[in-house]
């Protein structure tokens, strides 16, 4: 105990007493000889004489710190200028124009219409060229060729003479296969756009009726859904009458296309009155406020007299639900059957009054001279063409750009 008293005074004299420069404690005497000589500035040490560990540096203020580079360079406002300036067209030098979403659509109508017509553009556009192989002048002989050609192209007997007339009058201004051409485009253009346009009839009071007929295979009921699609994309209200009672899993074909359509759609079972469900169809659109009325109609062949009897039953069975309907009778063609579809128009008009046609498949024909035959001869407009299946690939009939898709 008394060992360990006087050890502790010891210390405690030491440490009260003031130590000289040069001595050493018997701690910093035991200390490793490549030890630091002088402890750390700032630092202190403990009661065993151990160096504490040392805190880093506070960081400096921000008043102290640099400025950092911005990473955006700004620009002055003479330098914003500058650059609006540099940017600028020059005078006369044209601005591109952004395509609005309405412009788009009917620029992918006529790409598709001029791809459907390919068939019959190369056909015209090859024949055409090779009347003036060898450096031809243009004569007697080479019109006769050019209305044989237009013949072949399905514009019809009637409507090729019609056209050969009009450019041997200009025969004095042709002296090469462009200007040929451009006068042919133009004339077809004029037989085309003097059909008529205007609907005959319409609805004053209540939904628009419209009954579609045509033969079998001619995609009435495709283009029954394809119209509808269009009326429901405008706001509209559209009633279906699935009056193709005839036709196996014509009524579930209908329905598929209602539905993807968004329209309302009236049916029957199958072999029942289809003037019944006309009736009945456009019984609901007036109960149920429609816009449109689409009738379904069986695929008659134009050659059976009793069948086009029908259609006139259901014209009147429509016109004592509601005056006036049908107000427009639509009749859809098929473009692959060339002349055969004029004789089928020609009859349906005689039989049941015409009001407006659609032409469909002409993607699939070399014979897309037929649209020129049908407008000229016929008193009846043209209202859609077809170039595909897809629900856009049935839009409204516009006779410049079917002739700038034809050449």
């Amino acid at each position: 105990m008394a060992f360990k008293w006087l050890k502790r005074k010891k210390d405690k004299d030491a440490a009260e007493s003031p130590k000289e420069p040069g001595d050493k404690t018997p701690d910093e005497s035991n200390r490793p000889a490549d030890a630091s000589e002088s402890p750390l500035p700032g630092s202190s040490t403990d009661e065993e004489g151990l160096v504490p560990d040392i805190e880093a540096p506070p960081p400096p203020l921000a008043s102290e710190m640099s400025p950092a580079p911005p990473l955006v360079e700004t620009l002055t406002l003479d330098q914003a200028a500058g650059v609006e300036e540099e940017d600028a067209p020059a005078d006369g030098e044209s601005v591109p124009v952004e395509k609005t979403g309405e412009d788009q659509p009917r620029r992918g109508f006529f790409k598709r219409l001029r791809s459907g017509l390919s068939k019959t553009r190369d056909f015209l556009n090859t024949d055409i060229e090779d009347l003036f192989s060898g450096k031809r002048k243009f004569d007697e002989e080479m019109l006769e060729e050019l209305e044989e050609l237009l013949i072949t192209s399905d514009i019809g007997v009637r409507t090729a003479m019609d056209l050969i007339e009009k450019i041997s009058r200009k025969a004095s201004k042709i002296d090469n296969v462009d200007s040929l051409k451009a006068i042919l485009r133009e004339e077809i253009f004029t037989l085309i756009d003097d059909a008529p346009s205007e609907d005959k009839g319409v609805a004053t009071q209540g939904p628009r009726v419209v009954m579609v007929v045509g033969v079998n295979g001619v995609g009435k009921t495709t283009t029954i859904g394809k119209i509808a699609a269009h009326h429901v994309r405008e706001g509209r209200k559209v009633m279906i009458a699935a009056a193709d009672t005839f036709r196996a899993a014509a009524i579930e074909q209908l329905a598929i296309w209602a539905e993807r359509a968004g329209a309302d759609i009236v049916k029957h079972k199958d072999q029942a009155d289809p003037a019944a469900v006309a009736y009945d169809a456009v019984e609901a659109a007036l109960a149920r406020k429609a816009d449109i009325v689409l009738i379904d109609t069986a695929g008659r062949l134009h050659t059976k007299v009793n069948l086009m009897e029908e259609l006139k039953k259901i014209k009147r069975s429509v016109g004592k639900k509601m005056a006036d309907a049908p107000h427009e009778t639509l009749l859809v063609l098929d473009a692959t059957t060339g002349q055969n579809a004029l004789s089928q128009a020609q009859l349906f008009d005689e039989a049941i009054d015409l009001d407006a046609l659609a032409l469909t498949k002409l993607d699939g024909t070399a014979k897309g001279g037929i649209v020129v035959s049908i407008c000229s001869t016929l008193n009846v407009p043209l209202r859609y063409i077809g170039v595909g299946e897809q629900i856009d690939d049935l839009q409204a009939f516009n006779a410049r750009d079917f002739v700038e898709a034809l050449f």
